[in-house]
């Protein structure tokens, strides 16, 4: 089996372009365009070169010497929180604003949630002088005030979403509405592996550089490349699919996803999409989502602003359905735990997307020779408030 996406835009039975008319030729003018630019000499190495000189890769693969002896395996950190702006989100957005100015757009706009992608987003903008306009969810521009500060630092808008439960879903459908509204001049940078194709797949391959670099890596400290697992969280799904990217057709290289359930699964209040979610279609694509007997959508809840999504990608809907990955649910207690963990045991501080990844060793074991790459997909700066507020300090 085949876990990239088909021609059609399809992995398996989820994906595909589910758009209004008015967006009809946004869509299609990027989906003709987008391989094609990929390819030419030109823009790869402009993108590389940006990645190495400008993102500061290639990120780390750090052997976590004393959360491995805890938990008896082998456990490498894939060190995106090192990247400039704090996560792998700048990845994409380097190569999306590149594929911007090729296709002659002069106006960005983004959704962001956690307000990582926001920033990078903002980041890239400022990088090459284009007009950045970001949504938010009013609750979350609360919650992540430090990262609205940088927006604004590098010159973004930053427009609340106001209508809804305020977090990422709204910020996303006012993003869609602006788009609709501005189809000619401007580009939409969706941060996440989600949307109408050819999104899903142009932001998985954008990432794929985590899974590449991470198979060169391993090659010189294990002398293989592939692991024995690889671990990711799980909102929208873009680091995971990065981090899992060049093992997608490696049966021999499990991969784990790891999801928000928030207070519970049957809490009421959780993001735990793979357990809780159905068949629908959610801001362009057909995928497994949180919805109400009628329909509509339900909402998710994650102490982890970059988690709280009611959908998942398509392309992991898929590794759900096919079970070429394993979904494990993991509630705010265990992940912040997590990452307190790893704080102390490693003196890195993860965000709290990441610490849901890390709170599976205290539940599933693994052998002493096991390879486990954990794709440590930023660092925990802009959770600091959530940190000091939960753990009293």
């Amino acid at each position: 089996m085949n876990y990239h996406v088909n021609e059609k835009g399809y992995y398996g039975q989820f994906g595909g372009a589910f758009i209004p008319e008015m967006l009809y030729p946004n869509v299609e003018e990027l989906r003709h365009n987008y391989l094609k630019v990929m390819a030419e000499p030109d823009f790869k190495k402009e993108f590389d070169q940006l990645l190495k000189d400008y993102v500061g890769r290639p990120t780390p693969l750090y052997f976590a010497k004393r959360l491995s002896k805890k938990y008896n395996t082998k456990i490498y950190l894939k060190r995106e929180d090192l990247c400039h702006t704090g996560a792998h989100k700048i990845n994409n957005t380097i190569g999306q604003i590149l594929m911007a100015k090729r296709l002659k757009k002069t106006r960005i706009i983004a959704e962001t949630g956690a307000g990582q992608h926001g920033v990078a987003t903002a980041t890239v903008c400022a990088l090459v002088g284009m007009e950045c306009v970001v949504y938010m969810g009013e609750i979350d521009i609360a919650r992540q005030a430090p990262n609205v500060a940088r927006m604004k630092m590098l010159g973004a808008e930053v427009r609340p979403a106001l209508s809804g439960s305020r977090t990422l879903k709204d910020a996303t459908n006012e993003a869609i509405r602006d788009w609709i509204n501005n189809p000619v001049n401007t580009h939409y940078i969706i941060g996440s592996a989600v949307g109408p194709h050819p999104y899903p797949d142009m932001v998985a391959r954008f990432q794929s550089v985590v899974s590449k670099e991470t198979k060169l890596q391993l090659k010189e400290v294990e002398g293989r490349e592939n692991p024995d697992y690889v671990v990711a969280c799980v909102g929208g799904g873009s680091n995971a699919a990065g981090a899992y990217y060049h093992y997608l057709n490696e049966p021999s290289v499990k991969l784990i996803a790891v999801e928000a359930a928030g207070k519970g699964v049957e809490s009421g209040e959780s993001a735990a999409t793979s357990v809780l979610g159905k068949e629908g279609v959610i801001h362009g694509s057909k995928t497994l989502l949180m919805q109400s007997t009628d329909g509509q959508i339900t909402e998710p809840y994650s102490i982890s602003a970059g988690l709280d999504y009611p959908g998942v990608g398509p392309m992991h809907a898929h590794l759900y359905k096919s079970k070429r990955a394993e979904f494990i649910s993991v509630t705010d207690d265990k992940a912040m735990e997590a990452g307190l963990e790893l704080s102390q045991l490693e003196g890195i501080i993860p965000a709290i997307e990441t610490s849901h990844a890390l709170a599976i060793f205290k539940d599933k074991k693994f052998k002493p020779k096991d390879v486990v790459i954990i794709s440590l997909s930023g660092r925990g700066d802009k959770d600091l408030n959530t940190y000091i507020d939960y753990f009293k300090l």
